[in-house]
């Protein structure tokens, strides 16, 4: 495994800023250039977020305290918050947020423009080791592709409407799955595309992509999470986080019914100011929020006083958490 992670300060990015330097796309895509130049698409509050990329431990806690709304001292809050905050370890996040993704950018060797790649955008599943499965069409392009030559990429962002945040590109083999393997295969994809009446038509078959390297950047929106590879087989022996099933049913109950406790819920236990603050998705050791203040978005990470071990306990975490702020209140 390799994880690179890349700290920034004020004067690194007014420094950039004021100093930019054009590089070619693939360098451009990994230089700190890029991420400078993704900062300016944010608020300032937002540049500030972004800054605060370093490595931190996954057991660690955040202790709650009064919230300081000294605009001027947003930027260290952020920063002292997003140092501290428990997160799952590097490859069982991407191996979760994989398992949790329907959608993503498929890159083969085009056989019509020889030497090119090819892209497709594409519904896929995860069986249980992390391989993507495809439902693919024989008339389809990129079916054509990798029947002569299987060698692929799948790129997934886990907010495709914000470019800043965690992007995964999988890099691997497409092969046909085993006729013993297709009922369990077709089970698993249909969990999640559970519409997806064509896989049973004469011209679709699922394919898996075998995973031999899984690349992650991060982008400025979650920060600390820095960027690296794994293998195919670190990647497949991550487990899955198995509080992450309940995301859906979770944030969607807490931003309907209880937005004003989610908002008072983070401000107590970040420090942070916000004005709103509605949940993305949780894990065991906690959630991602997108907030706002003054004018100003960003997302943070929010841990839990402890490890959630059911979804039962996640409510009850919740609860401690809502009430734990109100007593402040």
């Amino acid at each position: 495994m390799k994880t690179l992670v890349a700290p920034l300060t004020k004067v690194s990015i007014i420094s950039r800023l004021n100093d930019r330097k054009f590089l070619p796309f693939p360098q451009y895509l990994h230089s700190r250039h890029f991420v400078t130049n993704a900062l300016t698409f944010y608020s300032p509050v937002v540049r500030s977020l972004s800054m605060a990329a370093s490595s931190q431990s996954t057991a660690q806690t955040v202790s709650p305290g009064d919230v300081n709304r000294d605009s001027s001292n947003i930027f260290q809050l952020i920063q002292d918050h997003q140092e501290k905050a428990a997160r799952l370890p590097p490859v069982e996040e991407i191996r979760t947020v994989l398992d949790r993704s329907i959608r993503g950018t498929l890159s083969t060797y085009s056989q019509k423009y020889e030497g090119y790649p090819s892209g497709s955008l594409i519904d896929f599943a995860s069986d249980a080791d992390g391989s993507p499965i495809l439902a693919v069409s024989n008339l389809a392009v990129h079916t054509k592709d990798l029947t002569a030559n299987p060698k692929c990429s799948l790129l997934v962002a886990r907010d495709p409407e914000d470019r800043t945040d965690l992007v995964i590109t999988l890099h691997g083999d497409a092969i046909s799955v085993p006729e013993k393997d297709i009922p369990a295969i077709r089970t698993a994809y249909l969990a999640r595309h559970p519409d997806a009446f064509w896989v049973d038509f004469g011209d679709f078959r699922f394919l898996r992509i075998e995973p031999k390297v899984v690349r992650y950047v991060s982008g400025v929106a979650t920060a600390l999470l820095g960027s690296g590879e794994f293998s195919g087989d670190e990647y497949k022996a991550a487990k899955v986080d198995p509080i992450a099933q309940f995301t859906k049913p979770v944030t969607s109950h807490m931003n309907k019914d209880h937005a004003e406790d989610t908002k008072d819920i983070v401000q107590h236990w970040t420090s942070i100011p916000v004005d709103f603050a509605y949940m993305l998705d949780l894990d065991s050791l906690g959630f991602y929020v997108k907030a706002g203040y003054q004018g100003s978005t960003f997302k943070l990470r929010v841990p839990f006083p402890r490890r959630a071990e059911d979804r039962k306990d996640v409510k009850n975490l919740v609860v401690e958490m809502l009430q734990a702020a109100k007593q402040v209140d």
